[in-house]
């Protein structure tokens, strides 16, 4: 009886033991960036570097990236768990791969807008959209700004305008020295390497898409439909420190910069913070990202940009909204409730 009893107690702590072990595992999450770790990367490697993935059971490893193309195809190749990348980047996948298996989807929207823009000098003479027509522009082939200017174009009535494509490092170089009358690229990239090219920022001329009409969605966070299906709960527990991490990101750019150099050790740490409050001040704490919630989107907003990037780039298919985007893993709205609140105007 005694051994019995022995037995069954051993056994019974085994099992708990082997529950208890089972409960503490961490979940690995294979994170993938749109670039380089520069400013904006302090969103995803401040809540790594603080504890706050931790803290959710997950084990995350971010990695830095060569554009959102690259970003949605890794992570619809499996090579990946999640990344961040270009909302029309995605649609586009979709769309040009209809039968694709394994096709990511968004769950939380991170820049509620757009940060391409043309840039151009102001010694160039433009000042406005309509100043584009008969000039060269420049980009790389696959720069969101460039892909998505017949939106802009339309919007503007801007027309006859030829292109010159070069890889991103020649860009701002190509500009500065009048090879093209114009360039598209992020606002928070170009413009600080335009600068960093010695043309002071007073005399670049910034037409950001969404102050011309463009309101198109920025870049998200995007998931397997694996993980999604497998492990809701570590998807969800992901975007909410996430948006804890975000909130220490945004109430102090400069001390997250810290963890971008931790990365990389030879970047331009003051550049990197001005890029940084850049990209919070154009595309995150934005006037519609208020509007909107942070993290969340609009049904006809986002209808409107799926037919109007199915135009823009070609698409094989039309884009289907309503498989682009899936909020039931975002976070409470206390939880998403990270941006500071607009300061009064005197």
């Amino acid at each position: 009886m005694i051994k019995r009893t022995f037995l069954k107690t051993t056994l019974g702590l085994a099992l708990a033991a082997s529950f208890g072990s089972a409960f503490a595992q961490t979940t690995p999450i294979k994170f993938q960036l749109d670039w380089r770790f520069e400013g904006p990367a302090a969103l995803f490697l401040v809540p790594a570097a603080k504890g706050y993935f931790k803290d959710a059971k997950l084990d995350v490893t971010v990695d830095a990236g060569n554009g959102s193309g690259g970003a949605v195809t890794r992570v619809a190749s499996g090579s990946y768990d999640m990344g961040f990348a270009d909302l029309a980047a995605l649609m586009e996948f979709h769309a040009n791969n209809p039968d694709a298996p394994n096709k990511p989807v968004a769950v939380m929207m991170v820049y509620n807008n757009t940060p391409a823009s043309v840039m151009a000098l102001k010694k160039s003479g433009i000042k406005t959209p309509a100043d584009l027509a008969g000039k060269k522009l420049g980009a790389p082939v696959f720069d969101a700004g460039r892909r998505a200017f017949p939106i802009f174009a339309k919007a503007n009535d801007v027309a006859n305008v030829t292109w010159t494509a070069m890889d991103p490092p020649l860009r701002e170089t190509m500009l500065v020295r009048g090879d093209v009358d114009a360039i598209t690229g992020f606002t928070f990239t170009s413009l600080l390497n335009i600068e960093a090219r010695g043309v002071k920022a007073e005399d670049v001329v910034v037409l950001q898409y969404p102050d011309y009409g463009v309101k198109l969605y920025g870049n998200a966070i995007i998931a397997s439909p694996k993980i999604l299906k497998e492990n809701p709960a570590a998807v969800k527990a992901f975007l909410a420190a996430f948006a804890k991490g975000m909130k220490d990101v945004i109430g102090n750019p400069a001390a997250s910069i810290e963890t971008v150099k931790a990365r990389d050790g030879i970047i331009n740490v003051p550049m990197e913070t001005r890029r940084l409050q850049l990209a919070i001040d154009t595309v995150i704490n934005s006037p519609d990202a208020r509007a909107e919630g942070f993290g969340q989107i609009k049904g006809p907003r986002l209808s409107l940009m799926a037919s109007q990037v199915s135009d823009a780039f070609n698409t094989k298919t039309r884009v289907k909204a309503d498989e682009i985007w899936n909020g039931a893993f975002l976070p409470t709205a206390k939880e998403l409730d990270v941006l500071p609140t607009p300061k009064a105007k005197k």
